[in-house]
């Protein structure tokens, strides 16, 4: 069954405005309003999880981590600005993204001993894990057929 977007006409006009003013953008080489993809690589020890979030261009004033419900959440905003004035034109350009993340822990985290660092836009939080939770996995023997 089709979308019932589809048979919405202010969703129609509003897809295909949405369209013509990305076209007429990318015609004269400006960028969409920035919006920030975050990759997070996740590593384990025995002891620790730990994360790093790759944030280029983000100052660490507009980065949050927190801590609830078990799900551990980084989020935050880019911001950038563009000045250019020359004999014939002056150029003012501004654009902000949001990004949040949320990972589900494996185990529940005392937000006392999280630790977090950014530095050359790489955030890294470090999660050590609880004695409950530092026990080795056991390999799981399988049978066949």
């Amino acid at each position: 069954m089709p979308s019932r977007d589809i048979w919405d006409p202010v969703a129609s006009l509003r897809r295909e405005m949405d369209r013509v003013f990305e076209d007429f953008s990318r015609d004269f080489g400006w960028a969409p309003p920035a919006t920030t993809d975050m990759r997070i690589d996740v590593s384990e020890t025995d002891a620790e999880i730990k994360m790093e979030a790759e944030l280029p261009g983000v100052e660490e004033k507009d980065v949050e981590v927190m801590l609830s419900d078990g799900r551990l959440t980084i989020k935050g905003e880019k911001k950038q600005e563009k000045k250019e004035k020359e004999k014939d034109y002056y150029l003012h350009e501004r654009s902000y993204g949001s990004f949040a993340r949320s990972v589900t822990l494996p185990f529940d985290a005392d937000p006392d001993k999280i630790k977090a660092k950014f530095a050359n836009g790489v955030l890294t939080v470090t999660l050590p894990k609880p004695p409950e939770a530092k026990a080795k996995a056991k390999k799981i023997p399988i049978s066949k057929g």
